[in-house]
């Protein structure tokens, strides 16, 4: 099997990586952010150039070309012309010293005038400087015409200056794309490790961890983990079997022998001495039994099945109605239930009386539960009366005896293996008949609970209805 990454070598993967992509996206963008400011840097020195140039007659910078025109420039169909005109003061409300007129067209946008005063102050010499920096600043292919006071307009070639081709690429966006993707992929990383951890602590807490093996995968420290919690829970398992097939073996050695002591006691003419021998046998026939029982509800190895919880508590009722028991299957007390349409008014009205209850679970364990609760209700209160109700989540089956009644601390201890109460003085049991109910209502999502009513005592088995 090949090794998987552990969690602290993709800690370690993944520091480096946010440190590389934060270092290589800062640099894009400060190397962009840099480049664009030389380039717009450049546009204002050569606006600065020119302006020397139309009114000293000095030497061009590089990328800028003068050609004079013998009328008015004409706009094109469809281009869009920005109009300004700078003064001695650099401002077009002060009206001393030589004006400029410019006239800028561009087939696609509008210059925005009020950048041209934004920077370098109120000079005429600035103000061109700062246009032909805002030139710069956006893509375009404009053309610029310049005239002085009333001479011929020169139109001013500096494509290499202010054209789309002259500005430096923009690698801002892709600095973000960079930052972004890679901690999109971080963040993805994460998300998946942490949620196979999720998904290993979900299964350890499910109630079927105990019978199946928990998932493998993810970082090497959960795969070690998971193993772990596999083999203890195969070797728990396996103690289960074990201890279930001991007592198995036991139970049939010891059939034979308590079968040999049953005919040698009825040999005893001693009614009383025979009597006394007899109830030894069955009561040790009975613990064997109880803890074999008590093992395998432990192990819960019997698969769940869709079932109808009312038709299997009606049958074991039946069972005990055939031999003549004080056992009786009451109806589920009404539950108010809203009827109505859009246009007419919400009523209520009662539900059937019997209710078909389905859910998924253990039908011999529910019916061996069932018989256990019965059993002790006729032992201890002379009948039993059984219920069946449910709702969307979970269903119940309370037990209700006449005549028996037990104190809060029973109540709380009863469901303990080896548990009697104190009014079980005399009669027959070993403590494990509530023991095996309490666990196969665990296997099931539910509880067993007691109540004391007005005539007696009620054993509520509650389980859940889509617990497997």
């Amino acid at each position: 099997m090949a090794r998987r990454a552990s969690l602290r070598q993709l800690a370690g993967v993944w520091i480096v990586a946010a440190m590389l992509a934060g270092a290589a996206s800062a640099w894009l963008w400060m190397s962009s952010v840099a480049a664009w400011n030389a380039h717009l840097d450049r546009a204002y020195v050569a606006g600065l150039a020119l302006h020397d140039a139309l009114e000293n007659a000095g030497g061009l910078p590089p990328g800028l070309g003068l050609v004079q025109m013998r009328a008015e420039p004409v706009l094109p169909p469809g281009w869009r012309e920005t109009r300004i005109t700078l003064t001695g003061g650099g401002r077009p409300d002060l009206t001393q010293g030589e004006r400029l007129g410019v006239r800028i067209m561009s087939p696609d946008i509008r210059y925005p005038v009020a950048e041209v005063q934004s920077l370098g102050g109120g000079s005429q010499a600035a103000g061109l400087a700062s246009l032909t920096r805002a030139m710069a600043r956006f893509c375009s292919d404009p053309q610029l015409f310049i005239q002085r006071d009333d001479a011929d307009w020169v139109r001013v070639e500096g494509a290499t200056v202010w054209g789309c081709d002259a500005a430096p690429a923009d690698r801002r966006l892709l600095a973000a794309a960079i930052g972004i993707g890679v901690l999109g992929l971080l963040l993805g990383w994460v998300a998946e490790v942490s949620g196979a951890f999720a998904g290993f602590a979900a299964a350890l807490r499910d109630h079927r961890a105990r019978n199946a093996d928990l998932p493998v995968g993810g970082v090497e420290e959960l795969r070690q983990t998971a193993e772990a919690v596999n083999a203890y829970v195969a070797h728990d398992r396996a103690a289960l079997e074990n201890r279930a097939m001991v007592l198995s073996g036991i139970s049939h050695d010891l059939g034979t022998p308590a079968t040999r002591l049953r005919l040698r006691a009825a040999l005893i003419g001693d009614d009383d001495l025979r009597g006394r021998l007899e109830r030894d046998i069955d009561e040790m026939t009975t613990m064997i039994d109880g803890a074999l029982t008590y093992t395998r509800a432990e192990i819960g190895a019997e698969p769940f099945r869709r079932i109808s919880l009312v038709s299997l508590v009606e049958a074991v009722v039946a069972d005990y109605q055939d031999v003549g028991m004080g056992v009786t299957l009451r109806d589920a007390p009404p539950h108010p239930t809203q009827a109505g349409t859009l246009f007419s008014r919400v009523t209520s009205r009662d539900a059937p009386e019997r209710q078909v209850v389905l859910m998924r679970g253990q039908p011999t364990s529910l019916r061996r539960a069932l018989s256990n609760l019965i059993d002790n209700a006729l032992k201890y209160g002379r009948e039993a009366a059984v219920t069946v109700d449910a709702n969307a989540d979970r269903a119940w089956i309370d037990v209700t005896d006449r005549g028996a009644r037990l104190t809060e601390a029973d109540m709380a201890r009863l469901t303990g293996a080896f548990q009697r109460g104190e009014n079980t003085v005399g009669k027959p049991g070993v403590g494990l008949g509530l023991a095996i109910v309490s666990t196969i209502a665990a296997q099931h999502g539910g509880t067993l609970e007691f109540a004391n009513e007005p005539d007696g005592l009620r054993a509520r088995l509650t389980l859940a209805r889509r617990w497997a």
